[in-house]
């Protein structure tokens, strides 16, 4: 069997028989007023993060949630979306689709506000999505781009950017590994499709994001995922791997590369009233400012005395330079 076909027959055992230990989400889970969560939907939480951020979801957006897993964080954009079919899940499995829509059924007995067609399910793939072209206005998945191969991951991303209207989001969350993984786990399809060995290096993961077009990238968490030892995979050293939650928007490229903001400020503490670098950048004495790494490289190359540039937090949330 390909590594697809692999992918395809754990998340079907998955559906049929709910796996708490396939995924670890290290994201607290929403708390949301009024919003109740069928257990079900948690022991399905087939996710490494979280991909729900209520700044991305103002104004009534259509939105697209690619790989549907038990359903709970449809159900979280559906509390902010509050329309028919205004979230579109997406899978490829049909188990997953079933269990999808018995859950969202159970979650509708539990809350009110929430209706069974808020939410509409397409038999689809990653790969060859079933969406108009620019019509999504965010887009999300969830520990699910890191099973693909490089060939198939810059097909997937490239089929989101279709999707996507000018300015629309990708939010994302998958395991990175600055490590070498060695040849033996990477080609293991099963550690592959259970989000393990095919972690990129973060800067390689955001580099495959940017190379379909996205303009701007935000690097919102970074955190501790899993630990692959010796003495229970097919390794010689310890592979540390952590999780990573990125926002992808669709903006034009800029002509000196993508703005990626990587949790990097700038601080000016000279003596003027300000330092302005002419090319929109204003910094206030001892007010830091959110700058993309582009930015901050630029400003360090000036090599001032009085502007100190932080090192990355790899933690985002908005503002700042662009």
């Amino acid at each position: 069997m390909s590594y697809l076909e692999v992918t395809k027959d754990v998340y079907k055992k998955a559906a049929e028989s709910p796996d708490i230990g396939l995924c670890c989400t290290t994201s607290p889970i929403w708390k949301l007023p009024e919003l109740e969560m069928p257990n079900i939907m948690l022991e399905m939480n087939y996710g490494c993060g979280t991909t729900v951020n209520p700044r991305d979801l103002a104004d009534n957006p259509t939105i697209l949630y690619v790989g549907v897993g038990g359903g709970m964080e449809v159900l979280q954009f559906s509390y902010f979306s509050r329309q028919k079919s205004g979230v579109i899940g997406v899978d490829i499995v049909d188990e997953m689709l079933t269990a999808c829509s018995k859950n969202l059924q159970e979650a509708e007995k539990l809350n009110p506000w929430f209706k069974r067609d808020f939410v509409e399910l397409r038999k689809g793939t990653a790969l060859e999505l079933p969406i108009e072209k620019e019509s999504i206005d965010v887009a999300a998945q969830n520990c699910l781009f890191n099973i693909f191969e490089k060939d198939d991951l810059y097909k997937a991303l490239k089929e989101i950017y279709r999707v996507l209207k000018p300015h629309g989001r990708l939010v994302l969350s998958d395991p990175i590994c600055e490590q070498v993984m060695p040849a033996s786990l990477r080609n293991d399809d099963r550690l592959r499709a259970l989000c393990l060995s095919g972690s990129l290096p973060l800067q390689e993961y955001l580099d495959m994001i940017t190379s379909v077009g996205f303009g701007t990238v935000e690097v919102r968490a970074k955190r501790p995922y899993r630990i692959l030892s010796p003495n229970h995979y097919d390794t010689e050293e310890l592979i540390y791997i952590e999780s990573v939650e990125v926002a992808a928007i669709k903006d034009p490229m800029p002509a000196d590369g993508p703005c990626i903001f990587t949790g990097k400020a700038a601080i000016y503490y000279g003596d003027e009233e300000l330092f302005d670098d002419d090319k929109g950048h204003v910094l206030l004495p001892n007010q830091p400012l959110a700058v993309c790494d582009k930015t901050a490289g630029a400003l360090a190359n000036l090599k001032r005395s009085d502007i100190h540039i932080s090192e990355s937090t790899y933690f985002y949330d908005g503002g700042g330079c662009c």
